[in-house]
């Protein structure tokens, strides 16, 4: 005899054709709907992970890793934190204990160091609107370290190495150069917040500066409301000759940004030459609003789709209920012979869970095919309807990004294998708990 019995059964009465026919579409509709649950968890959490790296890397493509800034607002000193920052990454031990060692500021996965003064302007143009902008002034020979803004694939016109000192030159967003009306060549009047007196009375400072760069991030907020000028220039306009706002850090590895900041933090306070205090913020921590709203989203978008896997669920157990009550005298007998209740529990245990097994893998597999072929898919469905379902004018992306995730798919299935395993659970000790003597009564 085939053995164990249990499997034998559960088998048996999973692939049986004289069961009613309501009852094998219930496990159909039951297995579909937790195929359709998982294909779906897995598809959408691939393509938020993406839109979550693909937004990461447009937010990094702009801020830093890693910002130093001083405490009231004034980074002084800054070129021999510079110096250290951007030199120290060679040196294994340093010995002097008045020099800064970048293998403990760093976490020795410094890639380049960058100055920065960054302060809230109005730009106006001749035939433009004036606009709001947060304005930053980089030294163009640093900032390619930190920043991927002079990055081919994000140049409209112009270069970011255009910026020269006391040549007055400003790069501006693809945006905020279309509301201004300019481009290159074209003069826009910077205007400050910082006031100077004159014998006319407080005047705001301003000064004339040409376009000699576009630059295109595809974020509305970076493209509509950013520019750069040189340091020096932004010196002069912003009246900050013994300091600057700080210096941008950009890592090895993005991932690593808090425990830099951390170590970057302590060394930086325990050092008893340095005069000022200094503040140092990773890039999760200027952002920490928006990717915790992601990660919101992502949390209810599991527990949302993960309600289809629930119901199918259900559908499984009114599937198991219904078999039970339809073997009942079948049960009886195998009671008679000789078989235990919890012998009847595992039968119909294994029947249950080859359902949840078969409908779980076909749902892993098509989901993960689906996920890594979703930028295929998308625009073959364009194709066939003829229209954009993501219009890059809207979106700001042409494509869905899809980054699939290996332990999302196995926490996926796992806990939809757990699930259908638990919800054979009652129908199983329903079965065992029938009576061989009252079911077989009126047979």
């Amino acid at each position: 005899m085939f053995k164990p019995l249990e499997l034998f059964l559960g088998l048996r009465y999973t692939r049986s054709k004289r069961d009613n026919h309501s009852i094998s579409f219930i496990s159909l509709a039951s297995m579909l709907g937790i195929t359709l649950g998982v294909l779906v968890l897995i598809t959408v959490l691939s393509v938020m992970n993406g839109f979550q790296k693909e937004l990461r890397s447009r937010i990094l493509g702009m801020v830093s890793h890693v910002t130093v800034s001083g405490t009231d607002g004034i980074l002084e000193d800054w070129q021999s934190l510079m110096s250290q920052l951007n030199d120290g990454e060679s040196q294994d031990n340093v010995s002097d204990a008045n020099t800064l060692d970048n293998n403990i500021l760093g976490v020795s996965g410094v890639q380049g160091a960058a100055p920065f003064i960054e302060k809230q302007v109005m730009v106006t143009s001749e035939f433009g609107t004036p606009q709001g902008v947060l304005i930053s002034g980089v030294l163009p020979e640093y900032q390619g370290k930190v920043s991927d803004v002079n990055l081919l694939e994000h140049r409209i016109a112009g270069d970011l190495q255009n910026l020269q000192s006391r040549k007055y030159g400003i790069v501006l967003g693809v945006e905020l150069a279309a509301n201004l009306n300019v481009t290159l060549g074209d003069k826009v009047t910077v205007i400050s917040p910082k006031a100077r007196v004159t014998p006319a009375g407080v005047i705001p400072r301003m000064k004339r500066f040409t376009v000699v760069g576009i630059f295109q991030m595809r974020m509305p907020d970076y493209d509509s409301s950013s520019a750069f000028i040189h340091l020096d220039d932004a010196e002069r306009l912003f009246g900050m000759r013994k300091g600057i706002t700080g210096v941008r850090l950009k890592l090895d590895d993005l991932f690593k940004a808090d425990l830099a900041t951390r170590q970057l933090q302590n060394q930086l306070q325990t050092q008893s030459q340095l005069k000022n205090h200094y503040t140092v913020k990773s890039w999760s921590e200027d952002n920490a609003s928006l990717f915790h709203a992601f990660k919101m989203e992502k949390v209810m978008m599991f527990i949302v789709l993960g309600l289809i896997v629930f119901v199918a669920l259900f559908n499984l157990v009114a599937s198991l209920v219904m078999m039970v009550k339809e073997k009942t005298a079948d049960i009886a007998i195998l009671r008679t012979l000789g078989m235990s209740p919890s012998g009847i529990s595992k039968t119909f245990i294994i029947q249950g869970s080859i359902i949840g097994i078969f409908g779980t893998l076909l749902g892993v597999i098509l989901g993960v095919l689906l996920a890594t072929n979703v930028e295929n898919i998308v625009p073959a469905i364009e194709s066939l309807l003829g229209r954009k379902i993501f219009d890059e004018s809207v979106f700001y992306i042409s494509e869905i990004p899809s980054d699939m995730h290996i332990s999302e798919v196995v926490m996926i299935a796992l806990a939809s294998l757990v699930a259908s395993v638990l919800a054979t659970i009652y129908p199983a000790r329903r079965a065992a708990a029938i009576q061989p003597a009252e079911s077989l009564r009126y047979e």
